[in-house]
């Protein structure tokens, strides 16, 4: 056997044990490793937008030059084209990369209630419309963004000319040579006011489609809002596979051109229910798209990171741990502020605990003021922030693998039809795992073929397909364990491996953190714990308020993250308090302990031999840290 044949079966042998992982390294890109700053551009300006990006430890570069989202330029692209074209080259040149904004189905014309012509004007039958027929037109003060006098629309991603033209704008974008697509809110409008629960667009164009589609008139056959509705249900589905399709076309088109090029879309909804009512499930659309940044709001929570409470950065952890799971290994970027003029607050404390927050979890920071996508908060933090990121990237964006998870199911179907049942059952699971230091594996309808836990946790699953079931009955017919909470939709039979809980336990527990986060207790929901198999490879002892997950990355180290939400009060203290005593243990003959404090240097730590296992106590960790062992 040649050396070259012994290092590889060598490799495969180890990867077979758990030792190492596997190379997914390799597909890896530059999108996995930003570190995102954004800036206007208005043409000529290319150089110094490279230069202030440099300066501040930026690598991904936005730009916002919004070609298809003005009407003046969806009309007559040629000088914003050019602008482009020059950031592209400059950013190229200093090894750097950048990605430009455009719009998804919303479009302003400036002045509009002034200039003859305007998208509404020209094109009233390319907009969005309300089943009573009312179009999507808004002016000054609908939004922040839009001035007076301009007119705002949102146009059917099903208006087959401006479908056309906006799909050559992404040809003629891609050709400029930009490492990416920035599409911004690729949504059926319902989110200004008025249009919460229109569930739109009735426009001729899509209920052309969904007639087609369905058989359904969606203007006289739908129960509007009504979940238990079938017909309703179809309407769902289809205006989620819309958006799905419309942004799979926006990557096929660029990439006809530049094959490199990334398409991004920003996406506000995480998991929660407001993506099926916008049509934007970033589930769905991670299939078909490069990166997703999300401006996560998490539901009714605080995204202000200034102003949040302990509860509301755990769901935070919960939405981005969701992320990455339904990223398969694709990178997750996070649009969230940090501060904007809260006097109580310091803003750098508030920067350090966003960007905490999210390379803890395998997410990638972007540094914006206030609700302002260009711009920083405060350029010394974030050029500290991202200097640090820079020099340990590795440690937290190489691929993470499981160890020895317990699995917590995402189904999208029952989030479609159930959410809010659905989601606090969730969380409350996830949230209770966190607390108990317990290694958990989020698992979806694609990746049920890859877990290989013990355990596998249904929190109130009401919808699955057969091939879903099959695969259930299949899990637990190997002798692993099936937790169903709440509903079961699974249809199998008593067995000893398969245990119910009716009362939902995760549902039970995020009412106890919604009523009292510091008196809750994780220990309230002994006979669920109890019920869990696996999860406990690596032993971890630290207190409720810290979060913690667990994963071997693609260097073979067994890594966990701890994310210190202790003694943090919502506009008032951003300052944690330090948590001391913690502790991990796992099982080994050998091998080292590293820990690295967010924003500090590597430490190595000693560990105590017991058996055959070892117990490393860490320094006292203040906003997080990773600590990782070696074998």
């Amino acid at each position: 056997m040649t050396r070259k044949a012994l290092f590889a079966f060598l490799s495969l042998f180890l990867f077979a044990l758990g030792l190492v992982a596997a190379p997914d390294s390799e597909k890896q890109n530059w999108t996995n490793y930003v570190r995102i700053g954004a800036y206007g551009l208005k043409g000529g300006d290319a150089q110094q937008i490279v230069r202030d990006a440099q300066a501040s430890g930026v690598f991904g570069i936005e730009v916002d030059n919004d070609i298809p989202g003005r009407y003046e330029s969806f009309l007559n692209p040629e000088e914003k084209l050019k602008a482009i074209h020059e950031v592209a080259e400059a950013a190229h040149k200093a090894n750097n990369y950048a990605f430009v904004y455009i719009a998804g189905t919303e479009c302003i014309t400036a002045h509009g209630d002034q200039v003859a012509h305007t998208l509404a004007k020209d094109h009233p039958d390319w907009l969005q419309r309300k089943i009573t027929g009312e179009p999507a037109i808004f002016g000054g003060g609908s939004a922040f963004w839009i001035r007076p006098g301009d007119e705002d629309v949102w146009v059917s991603p099903y208006a087959p000319e401006w479908r056309k033209t906006y799909m050559e704008r992404v040809r003629q974008i891609a050709a400029t040579g930009i490492d990416g697509i920035y599409i911004d809110i690729p949504y059926w409008m319902t989110h200004f006011d008025g249009w919460e629960t229109t569930w739109a667009s009735f426009d001729d164009y899509t209920v052309a489609a969904f007639k087609q589609q369905t058989g359904l008139d969606a203007k006289h056959d739908l129960k509007l809002g009504e979940f238990s509705d079938p017909a309703f249900r179809k309407w769902v589905t289809f205006r989620i596979q819309t958006f799905t399709d419309f942004l799979s076309e926006i990557d096929r088109t660029a990439k006809s051109v530049n094959p490199k090029i990334k398409t991004i879309p920003e996406i506000y909804p995480g998991i929660e229910g407001e993506s099926v009512r916008v049509g934007a499930d970033v589930y769905s659309l991670y299939g078909v798209v490069d990166a997703i940044a999300h401006e996560y709001e998490f539901g009714e929570g605080d995204h202000m990171a200034s102003s949040r409470k302990p509860l509301d950065w755990f769901r935070y952890q919960v939405g981005m741990h969701s992320f990455r799971a339904f990223a398969q290994g694709k990178a997750t970027w996070i649009l969230n502020y940090s501060w904007d003029g809260d006097k109580k607050v310091d803003k750098r404390e508030a920067m350090m605990n966003l960007a905490m927050s999210q390379v803890m979890a395998g997410a990638n920071f972007w540094d914006a003021p206030g609700h302002s996508m260009a711009g920083s908060n405060d350029l010394p933090t974030r050029k500290k922030i991202f200097s640090w990121i820079a020099a340990h990237e590795k440690t937290f964006y190489l691929p993470r693998s499981p160890v020895d998870p317990i699995g917590v199911y995402f189904s999208p179907d029952t989030r479609n039809f159930y959410a809010e049942d659905f989601i606090a059952s969730y969380r409350g699971i996830l949230i209770l795992l966190m607390q108990k230091h317990l290694e958990f594996q989020i698992v979806t309808p694609r990746t049920l073929a890859d877990f290989h836990g013990k355990t596998l946790v249904l929190p109130d699953v009401r919808v699955l397909g057969d091939s879903e079931k099959s695969w259930l009955q299949g899990f637990a017919a190997q002798g692993n364990h099936l937790v169903i909470t709440g509903t079961d939709a699974t249809g199998m039979g008593s067995a000893q491996n398969v245990l119910r809980f009716p009362s939902c336990p995760g549902r039970a527990y995020n009412a106890a953190l919604e009523k009292d986060f510091e008196g809750a207790s994780p220990d309230s929901q002994q006979a669920f714990l109890d019920s869990l198999h696996g999860g406990n490879a690596v032993q971890i002892k630290a207190g409720a308020q810290v979060a913690t997950s667990v994963a071997r990355s693609s260097d073979g180290h067994i890594n966990v993250f701890f994310a210190n939400f202790a003694g943090l009060r919502g506009g008032s203290n951003p300052v944690q308090t330090p948590q001391t005593g913690v502790e991990v243990s796992l099982t080994a003959k050998g091998g080292k302990g590293f820990v690295l404090p967010f924003l500090g240097e590597v430490q190595a730590v000693n560990g105590v031999r017991h058996g055959d296992g070892v117990t490393f106590t860490l320094p006292a960790i203040t906003k997080g840290a990773v600590f990782w062992y070696e074998p």
